[in-house]
């Protein structure tokens, strides 16, 4: 039986840091996983450039059940230590939007750069290789998988969440927090777009692919993580609404509630529509100074008021135009699953983990890093910033 210091289970972002960086301090680490490739989902984010971190990550930017849970991870290691290694190893990147950074060329480089910061650390790495069972004897832990069965004092589970099934994403982080007795907090996909069973628009297919920008929320302050507010842009789709505003809120919308989105500003709105100027013109005409002109025209259909002059709109049909742009309310029928997430709510839970280590607080020696712990960051970078932060803690946490 091969005997190491650590061994990690799950060759992603945080399994890939993690291992990496205790190798360089001086553990001898092995680095396993199932899959023929390593680092696919860093390999297909971002369009394939992957938004590897972001410039204000704070804790403000996860949700948990716990909010505090991520500050230490994030104290230890932050943004601007990840961007200091990706200038080291000279890979050219851009700000793309709110301080989302992105490689310039390929998430491939990327790769290559966790890949070398193991190879620095000696770190063995086998694959694919399938991991059959894990029991602990007199404090060390055996993994026993379909090729031999390794030792170590430290075992690290880094194997992401649910999402993305075609490139291997599964629950065996949760199974395995759920063999040793510890809680998780039931997952679901988050970052996906939402789906709707009744028509949100006269004729959706219409309307596929039109994006603008808009204020939407979703959630509730006092249930699971609070409510979300955000001001991005919102596409519409054949199946329903994406883009990242509404991918933001659907980490917070709870299922069976409404999402409340604002078109345009109602104020700018208003004085509008109080404009000499305005008086003559079609409710059309006017929209269209904040909306998309196929938009513009729906809305006005949908109020009975296409082609008529604004002059010629009753004061209560006015607050109904007040009330549908601004106040737009519409109930989803779910998600589009987890083939459409970006990354996975829920996980294990935080309560039984060490904050400042990513260890078990029942089994010494067993940590829980990345995307399978309760942890889920907001569209932008920030999860991989998570990977990168949770990996850096437990690393330098080791028994």
């Amino acid at each position: 039986m091969k005997t190491f210091d650590v061994v990690v289970i799950g060759a992603g972002a945080a399994g890939l840091f993690c291992a990496g960086t205790a190798g360089q301090l001086g553990k001898s680490a092995l680095l396993i996983d199932h899959a023929e490739h390593l680092g696919e989902k860093i390999r297909i984010s971002g369009g394939g450039r992957c938004n590897f971190t972001n410039l204000h990550t704070t804790h403000q930017h996860f949700l948990s059940l716990n909010p505090h849970f991520v500050k230490s991870a994030l104290a230890r290691y932050s943004s601007k230590d990840f961007i200091a290694l990706v200038e080291k190893y000279g890979i050219p990147f851009h700000e793309k939007h709110q301080g989302q950074l992105f490689c310039d060329e390929s998430a491939k480089d990327l790769i290559e750069m966790l890949l070398s910061e193991c190879q620095k650390g000696e770190v063995q790495i086998e694959h694919p290789i399938k991991v059959e069972e894990i029991t602990n004897k007199d404090g060390n832990w055996e993994i026993h998988t379909n090729q031999e069965t390794f030792n170590a004092k430290n075992l690290v589970i880094a194997t992401g969440g649910l999402p993305v099934p075609a490139i291997g994403a599964s629950d065996f982080a949760m199974q395995i927090a759920k063999q040793f007795e510890m809680e998780v907090i039931e997952p679901r996909p988050a970052l996906v777009p939402l789906a709707f069973t009744s028509q949100i628009f006269s004729a959706i297919e219409d309307f596929a692919g039109l994006s603008t920008k808009v204020s939407i929320s979703a959630g509730e302050s006092k249930k699971r993580y609070g409510k979300g507010s955000f001001a991005e842009d919102l596409l519409i789709t054949h199946k329903g609404l994406s883009g990242p505003a509404v991918l933001q809120a659907s980490s917070y919308w709870i299922e069976g509630q409404e999402i409340h989105v604002t078109w345009t500003d109602q104020t700018a709105l208003e004085d509008l529509f109080e404009l000499e100027t305005s008086r003559m013109k079609t409710l059309d005409q006017l929209l269209i100074e904040f909306l998309p002109a196929r938009l513009a025209k729906e809305f006005a259909k949908q109020l009975g008021l296409h082609g008529k002059k604004w002059v010629e709109v009753s004061k209560k049909s006015r607050q109904n135009v007040i009330d549908l742009i601004c106040h737009w309310q519409v109930k989803p029928a779910g998600t589009l699953g987890w083939n459409k997430a970006e990354v996975m709510l829920g996980g294990v839970d935080t309560k039984e983990l060490d904050s400042k280590t990513l260890m078990s607080r029942k089994h010494p020696g067993l940590f829980f890093i990345g995307e399978c712990v309760d942890v889920t960051g907001h569209l932008g970078g920030h999860n991989f910033q998570w990977a990168w932060s949770s990996g850096y803690a437990c690393a330098h946490s080791l028994l």
